[in-house]
């Protein structure tokens, strides 16, 4: 029997504590290999066994008969090592439960700190409200209503400085369009010219100035025409003559119209004092490509806010600069616009019409929005027959004066007993075709125009279209407006439409009504100014009587519509 050692001194009692989280025979057994071939001093180096274990770990050693056995004391400590972990294991679990508990059962008390009720109250974006949802505080709780944003302002002609691009070469023919719409008392703007031209004095025409030199910037575009810079820079050059009370500039040429009352009320609803790039892309589809989808096409006319022509001002010369080789001045504008990061908001009713030919099929399927400006006057036949097209602009203006907001909005209408589509665009031309069409077909303008690289490819246009039908029994009858007066006793605008004679009509075998027999037709129509200002409402045309129940009145040459009924807009 050996010498008992008492177990509060031996250090094999501390060893084995050690021990007790690793396995002391893997330990030993590897630490004996290690001995035969790593002399003593390195493999307490190796191993970094502490000096107070080493006596522990030989009197381990010789007892190699209970070599895999413990003493009782360590698995005594194990025992209590192992209760004490899973009594704090047991005791988190046990927090655990009753914190989610507290989560679930009790609501939350916190209010919202001062500085968001604030913002709350003055912005339209809210943060996540925190909702007691005890039962006692549901009765207490206010809905929260956002505030509305204004939809309109109050924009007015006053508002608006036209900037108008003009060629001293083509200025006696087309200063005659400008004269159509140029109001001297109610609008306001500048012409800018290459050079002086001679003026008359009473001419009801805006201030005309002459361009800035643009010797100093380059120009590299062998298809183009440097006249590109200067027209680009009329904006800035309008904006340096310090009018006051302006809110947009509008740039047009001088072959483009302007609808100023549709205008106006296309620009007032949006807040003049952001940077806002109004306009249109062109009705070819290889042009919006040649150039870009994202530029607003000046011809047809486009809008710049007050701030942003100010932002313009500031960079466009050098803007300009890095840009030599493009081909006009809208691109050019459109350019700077991306280096503002100003993107373009698009307005359908500014009209480059890139096309050739009649504008029936545009004009007679207008979409609905205000008509605002049409270009290219030159170009395209007169809107009316048998008229040179300032005369026939003229006869437009006066048919739509009491009621410009309506002008060209086409209104889709059915006779069943006759089986005839009617189409009304108001101000301009009834059609009436045999036979019922959809109003999906009615809606798409027809071909009678060709694009802009004088090609009959319906796929060369930026919208849809229909093709001109070859039925000889199907061609419209077309009526163009005559005349158009307002009704102070009916309250209501009379316009009369006469057929247009000249337009031939070949013989139709159908065994159905025609319409060849009536020559004029007349429209009742209340006017309706306040048609655009009408937001989140649908405008249902008071157009036609539905001609399904109630037949339009006809005589041997005439037929009365009355814009009071419901039809399809």
């Amino acid at each position: 029997m050996g010498k008992k050692v008492t177990p509060s001194t031996s250090p094999i009692e501390e060893h084995h504590r050690v021990v007790d989280f690793i396995d002391q025979s893997t330990y030993s057994w590897n630490l004996e290999r290690l001995r035969q071939n790593v002399p003593e001093a390195e493999v307490q180096a190796i191993c970094k066994i502490p000096a107070g274990f080493q006596t522990a770990l030989e009197a381990s050693q010789m007892t190699s008969a209970n070599h895999h056995q413990r003493p009782q004391t360590g698995l005594l400590a194990t025992s209590r090592l192992r209760s004490c972990v899973t009594s704090l294991f047991l005791l988190l679990l046990l927090l655990y439960v009753l914190y989610s508990s507290s989560l679930i059962l009790l609501p939350p008390s916190c209010p919202l700190p001062s500085t968001l009720q604030k913002s709350t109250s003055s912005s339209t974006t809210l943060p996540l409200p925190l909702t007691n949802y005890s039962k006692g505080n549901q009765q207490e709780q206010e809905p929260i209503i956002l505030p509305q944003k204004s939809l309109r302002y109050d924009t007015e002609a006053k508002h608006i400085v036209f900037c108008i691009a003009a060629s001293s070469s083509l200025w006696d023919k087309r200063k005659e369009y400008l004269k159509l719409w140029w109001k001297p008392k109610e609008t306001r703007g500048v012409v800018w010219l290459d050079k002086r031209v001679r003026t008359r004095r009473n001419e009801k025409l805006p201030e005309i100035r002459v361009s800035g030199s643009t010797a100093k910037f380059k120009y590299t575009n062998r298809q183009g025409d440097r006249s590109a810079l200067r027209i680009s820079r009329a904006v800035s050059e309008t904006l340096r003559l310090g009018m006051k009370d302006v809110r947009w500039f509008v740039m047009g040429d001088d072959d483009t119209v302007f609808m100023v009352e549709n205008l106006v009320r296309v620009l007032s609803k949006y807040d003049h004092n952001q940077l806002y790039y109004v306009g249109s892309s062109s009705e070819s589809h290889i042009q919006n490509i040649f150039f870009s989808y994202a530029m607003a096409f000046g011809g047809g006319g486009f809008a710049i806010s007050y701030p942003l022509a100010m932002e313009l001002e500031k960079m466009q010369d050098r803007c300009i600069q890095r840009y030599p080789g493009l081909y006009g001045s809208d691109d050019r504008m459109q350019a700077c616009m991306a280096e503002l990061g100003v993107p373009l908001t698009k307005e359908p009713g500014f009209h480059q019409y890139d096309v050739y030919g009649n504008l029936l099929g545009l004009l007679g399927a207008h979409p609905i929005t205000p008509l605002v400006s049409i270009h290219h006057l030159d170009v395209v036949d007169p809107i009316f027959p048998q008229m040179k097209q300032v005369q026939a602009l003229h006869h437009l203006f006066e048919s739509t004066k009491d009621d410009s907001a309506s002008m060209m909005q086409q209104s889709i209408c059915f006779d069943r007993r006759r089986q005839w589509s009617i189409t009304v665009s108001w101000g301009y031309v009834v059609q009436i075709i045999r036979g019922v069409m959809s109003p999906r077909e009615l809606e798409m303008p027809t071909r009678t125009f060709l694009n802009w690289y004088k090609r009959a490819d319906f796929t060369a246009y930026s919208f849809n279209t229909r093709p001109v039908t070859r039925h000889p029994c199907q061609k419209p009858f077309l009526f163009y407006v005559k005349s158009s007066q307002y009704d102070k006793g009916r309250k209501q605008i009379i316009g009369v439409y006469a057929r247009d004679q000249k337009d031939p009509h070949p013989y139709c075998r159908w065994q159905m009504n025609s319409p060849d027999k009536i020559d004029s037709i007349v429209v009742l129509k209340r006017p309706d100014t306040q048609r655009w200002n009408k937001d989140g409402e649908v405008n249902i045309a008071s157009v036609l009587k539905r001609l399904g129940q109630v037949d339009p009145m006809y005589s041997y040459d005439l037929a009365i519509f009355d814009f009071q009924g419901y039809c399809i807009h």
